[in-house]
């Protein structure tokens, strides 16, 4: 038994003729009559008793045909499902991003990119980028935006895109640097400052600069992402150096209301951030596509605030 004899059958049990189940399959009658004599001789048995040019049902038809369209509509629908598979109009995404962007940025852009089409499974979260790192080279997910991360090539288990872009400073709106286009380190010398945790490699990148230029750093207020920091920014309580997409989320929420404005910083570190796929998972249509149009994304937001952002691929392979 197989499909194109059911098909036939299909066709001629669920047909007012012959030829009406001919046009229904695109063939000719002598071809769809040879599909159920093909069938009966399979199963060693009539389907349709002849009567003139009439094909009549017996008693035993009506049962194949249950199962026929069972296995004809389970058919379709598996066709179905791949052709949006390798369409990237369905799968399931697994995705984690790093604290700051994770609480706005990249569940916004996931849940417009997907829209309300398709058929999608969808797993988001938020870690740490040492955590992400770890589901990467784990092959657990399929793909992790994060802070750049030291190790590279196959001994990661993962590729990297890597994605720079100019540090921002910000600072009160009624400070007396906000008339400034940008600032310079020395600008910031002695002042009170807001900054990520000791240990991260921003902050550390930040304090051997100063460090190399002979300037005074003065750490006040500590956090693990920069969105709390410029909380304490807005009452005047310390400046703070801090990513560009903290300068985006800004920027579309409005949070602040204005009371917090940024300044780009001249000669600085710049912001490393990463986008990382596993080395030995390929990634669905779907989630390629995500990963694309979220690169390009993020590059269209970081050029809109004039951060000069760069790609760099440092993963070994294809991506």
């Amino acid at each position: 038994m197989n499909l194109t004899q059911l098909s036939a059958f299909r066709a001629v049990m669920t047909s007012a003729s012959l030829s009406d189940a001919a046009r229904k399959l695109g063939r000719t009658q002598p071809a769809v009559s040879l599909a159920i004599r093909s069938l009966e001789d399979t199963l060693g048995m009539k389907l349709f008793e002849r009567r003139g040019r009439q094909l009549v049902p017996v008693p035993e038809a009506q049962y194949l045909l249950v199962e026929a369209e069972r296995v004809l509509d389970r058919l379709n629908t598996v066709s179905r499902t791949m052709k949006s598979l390798a369409a990237g109009r369905a799968g399931s995404l697994r995705v984690s991003a790093m604290p700051g962007p994770s609480s706005f940025l990249f569940p916004r852009f996931v849940a417009d990119w997907l829209g309300d089409s398709g058929e999608f499974d969808v797993s988001i979260t938020s870690r740490s980028s040492m955590q992400i790192e770890e589901l990467v080279r784990t092959q657990s997910i399929d793909f992790g935006f994060c802070d750049a991360p030291t190790a590279t090539g196959r001994d990661a288990q993962y590729h990297t895109e890597q994605i720079t872009a100019e540090s921002f400073v910000a600072l009160p709106a009624s400070h007396e640097l906000a008339g400034c286009s940008e600032l310079a380190l020395e600008d910031l010398a002695g002042r009170p400052l807001g900054a990520l945790q000791a240990g991260h490699a921003h902050r550390e990148r930040i304090v051997e600069r100063f460090q190399r230029e002979g300037l005074p750093l003065a750490v006040s207020v500590e956090s693990q992402t920069f969105s709390p920091l410029l909380h304490f920014v807005r009452t005047g309580r310390c400046l703070a150096i801090v990513g560009p997409l903290a300068v985006v989320s800004e920027r579309i929420t409005q949070n602040l209301k204005g009371e917090v404005v940024f300044r780009p910083l001249k000669d600085a570190p710049r912001y490393e951030y990463a986008i990382l796929t596993p080395m030995l998972r390929p990634l669905s249509q779907v989630a390629l596509a995500l990963k694309s149009a979220w690169r390009s994304a993020l590059m269209t937001h970081l050029e809109d605030i004039g951060s000069r952002p760069k790609i760099e691929n440092r993963g070994a392979g294809p991506h």
